[in-house]
């Protein structure tokens, strides 16, 4: 498949997040994490144009403690892949 035609494919794109955020009452959260940085790179530009939305980190948060490490991330850790967490916030 195209790069293009994936891209397409995303659920984190602008349209999306637009009619989320109408629905996270302000204080409320929405939290990503993902293994692939390009895709991360993406998500974090989408969520930072969102005017309502304001990132709890400067770039990517730590891993919340409230968040499990599951058994897919452990293993690619294990194999010195990266994760990254963003946690944006509802204003």
């Amino acid at each position: 498949m195209a790069q293009g035609a994936h891209n397409k494919r995303r659920l984190i794109q602008a349209p999306f997040i637009a009619q989320l955020v109408k629905k996270i009452k302000p204080g409320g959260y929405i939290p990503c994490r993902n293994r692939l940085a390009g895709l991360c790179e993406q998500v974090l530009a989408v969520l930072v144009a969102e005017p309502l939305l304001r990132n709890t980190a400067v770039d990517y948060a730590e891993k919340p403690a409230y968040r499990p490490l599951t058994k897919f991330e452990n293993r690619g850790l294990k194999l010195g892949h990266g994760v990254w967490d963003l946690v944006f916030k509802r204003v």
